[in-house]
């Protein structure tokens, strides 16, 4: 570690995987409920709903600690301001802490959520961003300060790299994205066109602009790769993102009463949208056959890889499988959905921030050799569940299109009867996500502490 500011990043990554580990843990209880719905004393809509926010802010989170870890690196320089960090951490963590308490209390208590000043006070009910409004507020708060110390942080040498603009272009752009979700429009056509652009922009846009970012700096610190080829590659790769990811968001626009032509236009681009990911696998390949036989730290380099390789399967791959319009409008809303949500958020966002962990901790701990064996245990451990998962899931989605969409029965008889035993599977794969979840947790609060008595 170059800098002592960049320790601030442990705090980050401390807080993500024990979201992570939150997230997971919901998880599971969501997936014995589609079988026992009185299973918990919070319902389904509670429990998924902590599910897919614990998603969302711990990788916020690990992609904040992340950047706290490569701006002063690519800077050359301590962060500008690291009690603004610490205030910043520490703010966020309070936010998230009153909005999950919020959602459990609503989950018990429903008249809890009252209206205070115009708008509730616990939940305001739009799918996937229900924060309440003072919550919304903290966050956009918490973000412009994590991105005022960031570019003051440049500004202090005034040293620019491309790995910096992409990736604080990607966080700019994620925080810009936010605000269309925070006003309302009484024509739920004009609500649904921005309620997608921060669903779904963020992923199929700023997100990937972050994770290109990412991956080019892991890259070069692990394999000490040229940063002008990689840079020629991330434009590449961020071009086509950007072209292929605004675009492509129409194939959601087709189902919220706008023109026809967004069937077409979004069907189409969401088809191109696998042709930056697929450059990312084969330039990460193409960079590490030469020089990977010497990497100390496998497990990173490994980690980085999957990355490439997982994001291109699950967000191409099982994104183009049910995007094209002719598929799509059977399959919309069904179990494939969830099977390519699942397998691309792990692929794409779940393995990226887990690499740059594993790429930096040690060297914020000062460890030149740490066991890297819980890390390929965890990787694992979480892979082969996931895949079987999403396995499972698909399997769920195809019986379901068939059954309900084609041959008419009804949802209910679909979930209890046809799909029980993916159900069933699908509990059982969570608990081994779980596991390695569990070993990732404890090593990442061990990781370098203890120097491995054989480099292992």
């Amino acid at each position: 570690m170059k800098y002592q500011s960049q320790k601030i990043a442990l705090n980050f990554y401390t807080a993500a995987v024990v979201l992570f580990l939150v997230q997971v843990l919901v998880g599971i209880i969501a997936a014995l409920q589609f079988m026992w719905p009185d299973f918990f004393v919070l319902n389904f809509n509670t429990i998924r709903t902590l599910h897919i926010n614990a998603l969302v802010v711990w990788l916020l989170m690990g992609m904040m600690g992340a950047t706290y870890y490569v701006v002063p690196e690519e800077s050359e320089t301590e962060l500008w301001s690291l009690p603004l960090a610490q205030l910043q951490f520490w703010a966020t963590v309070l936010a998230v802490t009153l909005v999950v308490v919020g959602y459990i209390v609503m989950g018990i208590f429903p008249q809890a959520n009252m209206e205070i000043f115009g708008t509730l006070l616990l939940n305001e009910g739009r799918e996937y961003i229900e924060a309440p409004r003072w919550a919304d507020i903290l966050i956009v708060v918490s973000v412009l300060l994590f991105l005022f110390n960031c570019f003051m942080t440049i500004m202090k040498t005034k040293k620019f790299t491309a790995v910096q603009g992409v990736l604080l272009g990607g966080l700019t752009f994620l925080a810009l994205m936010y605000l269309p979700g925070m006003f309302y429009t009484k024509s739920m056509v004009k609500d649904q066109y921005w309620w997608w652009w921060v669903v779904h922009l963020w992923v199929e846009g700023s997100w990937e602009l972050i994770a290109a970012a990412l991956l080019a700096f892991m890259l070069h610190k692990l394999l000490g790769t040229d940063v002008k080829v990689l840079a020629k590659w991330m434009y590449i790769e961020v071009g086509l993102v950007m072209f292929t990811g605004i675009l492509g968001l129409g194939h959601h626009y087709y189902w919220i009463g706008t023109p026809a032509y967004w069937l077409w236009v979004g069907g189409i681009f969401s088809s191109l949208e696998p042709i930056p990911l697929l450059l990312m696998v084969w330039d990460a390949f193409r960079t590490t056959r030469e020089t990977r036989g010497v990497v100390s730290n496998r497990i990173g380099l490994y980690l980085t890889v999957s990355h490439a390789i997982f994001n291109f399967v699950g967000a191409g791959l099982w994104g183009v499988i049910h995007t094209l319009p002719q598929v799509n409008k059977w399959t919309h809303g069904t179990q494939l959905t969830t099977a390519h949500g699942h397998l691309a958020f792990y692929g794409a966002y779940v393995l990226l921030i887990v690499a740059m962990i594993y790429v930096t901790v040690p060297s914020i701990r000062g460890a030149k050799e740490f066991n890297q064996s819980k890390g390929y245990q965890s990787f694992w451990w979480m892979t082969i569940s996931m895949v079987f998962i999403v396995v499972t899931i698909t399997a769920a989605g195809m019986v379901q299109t068939y059954l309900e969409r084609l041959f008419g029965l009804d949802y209910v008889s679909v979930k209890a009867n046809y799909n029980l035993w993916f159900w069933i599977f699908r509990a059982i794969f969570g608990v081994g996500f779980l596991v390695g979840v569990l070993i990732l947790v404890v090593d990442v609060l061990t990781l370098g502490k203890k120097p491995a008595a054989s480099g292992s």
